[in-house]
Formats: structure tokens, C-alpha cells, sequence
């Protein structure tokens, strides 16, 4: 159908549930005309407007770079984040796993609706107990009704720290998501 607009979210939010919601900043971008164009990075304005929001906040997730075709963030480890172990707590890398394949699963999606995480599958490769670390989202399939995306997660030597999967379902008919 040509001539059909398709919304772009700018900014981009993510909310702690891993439902990602466009703003109600958005930007037209006529996807008839060339079906294959796709966001560009976003600004520094456009990645402040989701810093420090939700769970992510808590993590102290900070993104670095967002794109449709690959997210990364970093955040340093604390003892808030740690098990009673002393060690990072798995949930924390699975959250990090979630949030930023989520942020680049609704950078593709482009704001015809919602992504929601529906699996998650983390591997813990490497105990750590401080430091800075570094995620980094790329898709392995990006489909009508799914997409699925690795992440990666590294230290400040590049060693492998975790690796996650996380398959998402691409929700466009949005009105009753969420409800009783």
C-alpha cells in the first residue's frame, strides 16, 4: 500500500516489565518508498531520554550505542548487584540480557507496535565480583511476528562473561496488551 506511514520512536523508553513502548515523540517515515531503510543510531538526546529508567536504572545500565541492528551498553558491577556468594547475581545478567534486546528489538520494529521478551536463555560463563561490564545485542532473526537476538557480555579484557538468547514476539495490535 503505497504511501502508508510508518512511526518511528524518538526517543525509545523501556520499561522494567521488558514491554518496550515508543514515545509519543515519533518521527513519519514513509517505508513505501524505500522498504529496506532502517533508524540510524540515535542521538545522545534520544539515548538520554531512556538512561537510568525502570529496572535499568537500578542495574545502572547505561546505553552507548542504539541501532536496529545492534545495541550495547555497560554498567559497573556493585555489591548491590552480587548474591549473598559475593558474586554477581545471575539475575542481573539476565536482565541486561532482556533490556537491551528488547531496546534493539523495538528499534527494528520501528513503532508498528510493541516487542515483548517471551524466552530468555543465559548462560553464566565467568564469575565477577567488580569492574565495569559491556553488553552487546545483534539479531539472529528478525521476522512478522518474532525476532530473535544474542547478547554478549564482556569484561573489561574482552573475556566472555555471559551470553544470552532472547526471543521476542512483535505485538502490533497493542489496545489490550497488558490488561486484565
Amino acid at each position: 500500500m503505497r504511501g502508508a506511514p510508518v512511526y518511528i520512536p524518538t526517543p525509545v523508553l523501556c520499561t522494567s516489565s521488558a514491554v518496550v513502548r515508543p514515545s509519543d515523540k515519533t518521527k513519519v517515515v514513509d517505508m513505501t518508498e524505500n522498504p529496506n531503510e532502517t533508524t540510524s543510531s540515535l542521538s545522545a538526546e534520544q539515548m538520554a531520554a531512556f538512561q537510568g529508567i525502570g529496572f535499568d536504572g537500578l542495574v545502572g545500565l547505561e546505553y552507548t550505542e542504539v541501532t536496529p541492528d545492534r545495541v550495547r551498553a555497560t554498567w559497573t558491577i556493585r555489591p548491590e548487584l552480587h548474591q549473598p556468594a559475593g558474586i554477581t547475581h545471575g539475575g542481573v545478567y539476565c536482565s541486561v540480557v532482556e533490556s537491551v534486546a528488547s531496546i534493539a528489538g523495538m528499534v527494528w520494529l520501528q513503532g508498528r507496535g510493541h516487542v515483548v521478551g517471551v524466552n530468555n536463555n543465559t548462560d553464566f560463563l565467568r564469575a565477577v565480583r567488580e569492574g565495569t561490564l559491556s553488553a552487546e545485542a545483534l539479531p539472529i532473526h528478525r521476522g512478522r511476528t518474532q525476532q530473535l537476538w544474542e547478547v554478549r557480555i564482556t569484561d573489561e579484557k574482552q573475556r566472555l562473561i555471559a551470553k544470552g538468547q532472547v526471543r521476542l514476539a512483535n505485538i502490533t495490535d497493542t489496545a489490550d496488551l497488558g490488561s486484565k
